[in-house]
């Protein structure tokens, strides 16, 4: 029932993304809220909609430090809920909202994977973090227990498979390295480029490497 357009905003104060809630009803459009919050979206799985409640990760900077944050936003796109300085020096490289739960990546040196509660809006919190080598660009649900991520390690393009039945202690359960001297994959900063479908068990991604010499 809703667009919600983003876009980033400058001010003394810092960088902000500015958010704007279009009520779709049939043919007619209706701009009914505007609001702020602090840091940069990376992409559209940084933002969602669930029960009412529009939430999105951000990365902000601060004094040259990076942190990362989580809102949650009413219908009138006041917050309601936060988490911030999340994983500091570092960066959001994927994000996915399901449902109550929120799965993020940060990268530096290694592989932060967070789970995030978002059961009660007006507090979401830290469940659970595995700390891996490499990164995930890219999350993807495989059902409600468990997250496919897809990114590098070193080099290479690497898949992981996460278990979160225990929000409070994620694991890698199986992993996939593409190898080579260096391999990549457009599914990496193009979502429409990676095929997942569970009930034929089928996962596919165009993937090019390199062999130096």
């Amino acid at each position: 029932n809703n667009i919600y357009v983003t876009y980033p905003t400058y001010s003394e104060q810092g960088q902000y993304t500015s958010i704007y809630r279009v009520r779709v009803k049939g043919s007619e459009l209706s701009f009914e809220a505007k609001g702020n919050v602090l840091g940069y979206v990376l992409n559209q799985y940084s933002m969602d909609e669930y029960n009412g409640y529009f939430r999105l990760a951000t990365t902000s900077q601060k004094n040259q430090t990076q942190q990362n944050n989580v809102y949650v936003l009413n219908s009138n796109l006041t917050i309601t809920g936060k988490l911030e300085n999340l994983a500091k020096d570092e960066r959001i490289y994927s994000a996915r909202f399901m449902g109550d739960k929120c799965y993020l990546v940060t990268f530096r040196q290694v592989d932060p994977f967070f789970v995030l509660d978002m059961s009660n809006p007006t507090e979401p919190k830290v469940a659970g973090e595995l700390k891996i080598p490499g990164y995930s660009s890219y999350l993807h649900p495989y059902d409600e227990n468990h997250v496919i991520g897809l990114g590098k390690e070193d080099n290479n393009v690497k898949l992981s498979l996460f278990d979160v039945s225990n929000v409070n202690n994620p694991t890698e359960i199986a992993k996939y390295i593409v190898e080579g001297d260096w391999t990549d994959s457009e599914a990496l900063q193009e979502p429409k480029a990676f095929l997942f479908d569970k009930e034929k068990e089928l996962l596919v991604i165009p993937v090019s490497k390199t062999n130096y010499g």
